[in-house]
């Protein structure tokens, strides 16, 4: 880590089919001194890492650049080593650059580059010299707060190059339908190019990794494609992981993740995180999981068919493909000749072959699929240079060198890859390593027969040992036996003729992988031109897993079809993962109605009632529905929403140095920043970090600013004031958890929690107060004068308000804002015949003429 990123943005282009290597590093070019790595934040009172960070380790490494303008414009360029993903994003952030971060999380960030002018003189202090910041920059600040244990290392600023980016690309963009957009979405975006030049430039000279031209999977990621969720709302929802158990799979990801292959597994994350917004392709994917697989009954073929997919998925359980065609498709930039890369890229080319010959079984699968995207995904693999991939396979390996799993089995899959008469010297090296495996089972057996001991031989790594199980040997070893060893009740040693027979077998094992690595490297250098076709064929079969996964979860669970009518109504609703977790039949559904005319809910009831899990089943449902996957209700429809903005935690932020108050002002701030008309907003018991009156000040403004943005939002709250001052707000609409009274006992305050949503705001606000001065043994005079002086004021209240002219003028805007929203939704999305269309209408005629008349 002691080069320097070179200065020269100027590259010629490659001839099709050969390595790029890029600019080669100068002499005088190296003195890049240490990177400065992120400070670890102290461990205690931290708030947990946001958005999976455990199971899902960082594997970009991801190059940043922010404009210095008012607009906050941030560009990204994020590689993926191990896959070959290449993701440039440009987006116009805010002040907590959230979206930024968003888009971190779903590519998490093993390493982050940025301009060495972002940091100060004593974050730069390991930087390269150069001109140095008066102070770090904020994004910078707000990445080591989200991302603590992320290396951060600076890139001098002149390196980050968008004519160089776009040189870049142009190089190393697979060859396919999407290349021609990718090049036009990305040629006027200065700050995402600037990103991929620095990025391919450290990729080259300090990862000392090059990549073939035209092999990597480069893709411009349109951030308004995708609802926006930010990485606090994903750790509250629990998405990816569980908040109290970092391992557990009681997550949204863990209860829908039944796929088989590694692409749609992370193909399920990143939808999670970020859902698409486009109704035809969700509604795509639900055609998918009801049409071909979740109607079984209905006929058999599909039945046959859903029988059909999972085989041919099963038979590439585990397998990724974008690894191995990265594997294949780069290559150290000082690689040397040795039999341990030889023998990795032996075993890569049998895995490409067991995936070739399985794709056409999954095609088969599909074959006659009445399903327009299950037929757009048997079309990428009916790719014809798939079938040309596999003849070339399979003309140069073996049929019967399938892969072990480990020991001599594997060894000798790759001994007898290749195929015989490809290569003179090749078979006569394997030749003589077959002659010495022979030698050295000639020597187990002659050693067993002199000895009279029943010995074995098992491959290891640096060859052969002898074993036997310590009930078979009476008294000591016989003599001439080495390095004995107990492993797992058997005895492990060796002896000098063994030794020599291991050495001379391990130089004609090493002589044969590196002649088959020489024509496997040939056979690479052919499939790469045609590297797209394996690209695509790994986004169908990700695809492909990730909705088969979406049906397996929806048979089992009972879930149902949620549609998109701009209207959230579930019906009998429950909890995804509480599903899960609690004994069947004793979770408590629960219904949802938000439309235009009751965009704001207040929702209302004691501690423990359930109003957070309400809140937090309306974010999990949503985030399902607009996956394209089935939700656990007995009926749902949904609004496609742009963002999902949620105040879930209740906690201090030590990481910030910020209080309970703060915390929730910062996140509010968000959200009234972020939050359109098409937003679902969640907000859970704002203002309970400071004085009551102060909280139901700021809680009342809060709330009227996003009545004002006309966003749909639910509002936890324990302020009862707040259903008499946001009354007047037409769009209001008062809810509360219901509760039971009961004979107080020394267990219970004479409450018994119900769980279940009922209209309205609670009769008696003073009921829960009340029961617990009773488990005080309060005098019983005392509670009766409490009670009868909190009826009073509350029988007063409830005059004045149906006295006020104002709450009537309120009544009277509320019923004409729901029959409007309601002749909208019948125009839009009514299938009513004429008949019973004019009949529905006129009911609302009725209940409006009701309204203005009672009031």
């Amino acid at each position: 880590m002691n080069s320097q990123i070179p200065t020269s943005t100027t590259y010629s282009r490659p001839k099709t089919g050969r390595p790029w290597t890029g600019q080669s590093l100068s002499r005088s070019e190296t003195s890049y001194s240490r990177p400065w790595t992120a400070q670890s934040r102290p461990q205690t009172g931290g708030r947990p890492q946001t958005a999976a960070s455990t199971r899902h380790e960082g594997s970009y490494v991801i190059a940043l650049l922010e404009g210095r303008g008012v607009s906050r414009e941030v560009g990204m360029a994020a590689l993926d080593k191990d896959t070959g993903k290449v993701m440039l994003v440009q987006v116009a952030d805010c002040q907590t650059y959230v979206k930024t971060l968003h888009q971190m999380h779903l590519h998490m960030p093993s390493l982050v580059l940025v301009p060495d002018t972002f940091l100060s003189a004593p974050d730069a202090a390991l930087a390269p010299a150069g001109k140095r910041a008066s102070s770090t920059s904020m994004l910078v600040e707000y990445i080591k707060e989200e991302f603590p244990e992320v290396q951060l290392e600076p890139v001098r600023r002149r390196y980050w190059n968008d004519t160089g980016g776009l040189e870049f690309i142009l190089q190393l963009c697979v060859e396919d339908d999407e290349r021609a957009g990718t090049i036009l979405a990305v040629s006027n975006k200065y700050y995402a190019l600037s990103a991929a030049c620095a990025l391919f430039k450290y990729a080259e000279t300090r990862l000392n990794t090059r990549f073939a031209a035209m092999s990597l999977r480069i893709r411009y990621v349109p951030v308004e494609g995708t609802m926006m969720i930010d990485p606090d709302t994903a750790r509250n929802l629990e998405l990816v992981e569980n908040m109290a158990h970092k391992k557990s799979t009681h997550s949204l990801y863990g209860t829908l993740n039944h796929t088989y292959t590694a692409m749609a597994s992370r193909l399920l994350r990143v939808n999670i995180l970020s859902p698409i917004t486009s109704q035809s392709a969700i509604d795509a994917r639900l055609d998918v999981v009801e049409g071909t697989i979740i109607q079984l009954h209905m006929s058999v073929r599909s039945e046959d068919r859903f029988t059909d997919v999972r085989d041919a998925l099963k038979t590439l359980n585990k397998m990724d493909f974008d690894k191995l065609i990265v594997s294949l498709a780069s290559s150290e930039a000082h690689a040397t000749n040795s039999s341990k890369p030889a023998s990795q890229r032996v075993m890569q080319m049998l895995n490409l072959r067991n995936i070739v010959k399985n794709l056409p079984i999954l095609k088969k699968a599909l074959d006659g699929s009445q399903s327009q995207l299950l037929r757009i995904i048997c079309d990428m693999l009916a790719d014809e240079r798939l079938a040309k991939i596999e003849t070339l396979v399979c003309a140069n390996l073996n049929e019967d060198s399938a892969p072990a799993k480990g020991g001599i089995g594997a060894m000798n899959a790759r001994v007898y890859a290749v195929k015989a008469n490809c290569n003179r010297l090749l078979d006569v090296a394997r030749e003589t390593y077959k002659e010495n495996i022979g030698d050295i089972f000639q020597l187990n057996r002659s050693l067993s027969e002199a000895h009279e001991l029943p010995l074995t031989l098992q491959y290891q790594e640096s060859g052969f040992v002898f074993m036997l199980k310590k009930t078979d040997l009476i008294d000591e070893l016989p003599k001439g036996f080495v390095n004995p060893s107990v492993k797992k009740g058997k005895w492990v040693f060796s002896s000098m003729e063994l030794k020599k027979m291991n050495a001379r077998m391990k130089d004609a094992l090493d002589e044969t992988l590196l002649l088959s690595d020489k024509i496997i490297q040939d056979l690479v250098a052919e499939i790469l031109v045609d590297v797209g076709a394996l690209y695509k064929a790994s986004e169908a079969v990700a695809l492909l897993d990730m909705l088969w996964s979406f049906a397996h979860v929806s048979i089992i669970r009972n879930y149902v079809r949620p549609e998109f009518t701009g209207t959230l109504a579930v019906k009998s609703g429950r909890h995804p993962i509480l599903e899960i977790l609690q004994a069947a039949g004793t979770l408590v559904p629960n219904d949802v109605y938000c439309d235009d005319s009751s965009s704001f809910q207040l929702i209302h009831g004691p501690n423990m009632s359930g109003k957070s899990t309400y809140l937090r089943q309306i974010g999990l449902l949503t985030v399902m529905a607009m996956c394209g996957c089935f939700v656990p209700a007995e009926y749902a429809s949904f609004r496609i929403h742009d963002a999902l903005l949620t105040r879930l935690s209740n906690d201090d932020d030590m990481e910030k140095s910020l209080s309970t108050f703060a915390s929730e002002m910062a996140t509010s701030a968000m959200i009234l920043g972020l939050a359109s008309p098409t937003s679902l907003v969640l907000v859970d018991e704002l203002g309970r970090g400071t004085s009551p009156r102060e909280g139901v000040g700021i809680s009342h403004a809060i709330a009227e600013g996003l009545i004002a943005l006309k966003s749909f939002v639910f509002f936890a709250t324990h302020f009862s004031e707040l259903a008499t001052t946001l009354s007047r707000q037409p769009t209001v609409v008062n809810l509360h958890l219901s509760v039971q009274r009961t004979r107080p006992s020394a267990s219970n305050f004479g409450i018994t929690f119900q769980y279940r949503i009922t209209d309205g705001a609670p009769e008696d606000s003073s009921h829960y107060g009340l029961e617990l001065a009773r488990l005080a043994d309060l005098p019983a005079d005392v509670l009766s004068e409490g009670r009868r002086v909190a009826e009073q004021l509350a029988a007063l209240h409830a005059k004045h308000k149906e006295e006020s002219e104002s709450s009537k003028i309120s009544i009277r805007r509320k019923a004409l804002l729901r029959l409007r929203t309601q002749l909208t939704q019948a125009l839009e999305h009514s299938a009513l015949p004429d008949q019973e269309l004019l009949a529905y209408i006129g009911r609302f005629q009725t209940d409006i003429a009701k309204t203005f008349l009672g009031v």
